[in-house]
């Protein structure tokens, strides 16, 4: 599932996805039980019955809605004939609901059918009703201790002070290097036998090999990744240069191509260049202004059939 990738970023998403699966369901029941109310009356009407007549104000915050939603709520309640508005008895300059003889009715006749969906989402659901339930209190009770916004932008805050930092290949990151550059790969060509290769064993093929795979960090996340790939003595190619389309803007990639560039020149490199294509006007930009140049053809026995642009580092 799509929205299960994002994580965090899709949370309101998915619980919205959920509630209605909950909502259609619930409604499909009522229907096939002649229950004649919707799911989503239920609050309103069960708060009305349980509590009495109340206004709009205090049943939003009561059961946890915007004042709008249980204002437009209560106007199809009314329209329905399950709720009336009169006026307050203590204030008469204020509103309140309260349930009709028809409300009243129709909560009554449906003690069975609560019964019976309590029964079926535990048969379906079995002990992730419990559990889920203590985790919608506990995020709750969370949220009214602290609010999102606030920790939200205090995180942004602090991250708009934070750098990229480049630092050598690890094990334990492997998996960027193949993530990021499937990224980029599938976005705009797709997947050779060359790039599986090299997703499959970095090290081995790669660091191993006389060659060294750089990672870009920010704030401790992984943004951005390439690689310096030894072809021959003192040759080497600029390859596997790959940042998270969701981090650019901070420099990351014009990073990694200089701390590329700067190993190639400590280790006495002879002839740096890369293979890419014309699509990638971006990345040719950046490389054209590292110094690289770009060559009349292709790269004779090149290893990718994507490559339509040849460069060859000329700089200082």
């Amino acid at each position: 599932m799509y929205l299960s990738s994002l994580r965090e970023l899709a949370l309101g998403s998915r619980l919205k996805a959920l509630s209605d699966q909950f909502y259609t369901a619930i409604d499909e029941v009522y229907r096939a039980c002649g229950a004649g109310i919707e799911s989503r009356w239920f609050p309103v009407m069960r708060y009305l019955r349980d509590v009495g007549p109340t206004t709009v104000t205090d049943m939003a915050l009561a059961i946890g809605q915007t004042h709008s939603a249980v204002s437009q709520l209560a106007d199809r309640l009314v329209e329905a004939g399950m709720v009336v508005r009169g006026r307050d008895p203590h204030d008469g300059r204020r509103s309140v609901l309260a349930l009709t003889d028809a409300g009243e009715r129709a909560l009554g006749a449906l003690g069975p059918v609560w019964l019976a969906i309590r029964r079926g989402m535990n048969d379906t659901l079995g002990p992730r009703v419990a559990a889920m339930l203590q985790d919608i209190e506990d995020c709750e009770q969370a949220l009214r201790d602290r609010p999102l916004v606030a920790p939200i932008l205090d995180q942004r805050d602090a991250l708009s002070r934070a750098g990229v930092e480049v630092v050598p290949f690890d094990p334990a990151l492997s998996d960027h290097f193949r993530r990021l550059n499937q990224q980029w790969l599938e976005r705009h060509f797709r997947v050779e036998a060359v790039d599986r290769a090299l997703f499959a064993d970095p090290e081995g093929l790669i660091v191993a090999r006389g060659g060294a795979i750089f990672f870009a960090l920010y704030a401790g996340e992984v943004v951005g990744t390439c690689a310096l790939i030894r072809e021959d003595d003192g040759v080497f190619e600029l390859s596997k240069m790959g940042v998270d389309e969701n981090f650019r803007g901070l420099g990351a990639g014009r990073a990694l191509l200089d701390a590329a560039i700067a190993e190639y020149r400590r280790r006495g490199g002879r002839e740096l260049f890369l293979e890419s294509n014309s699509k990638l006007d971006r990345a040719l930009g950046m490389y054209e202004r590292a110094g690289f140049v770009r060559e009349p053809a292709v790269r004779p026995g090149s290893h990718y059939e994507r490559a339509d642009v040849y460069m060859v580092y000329r700089g200082k």
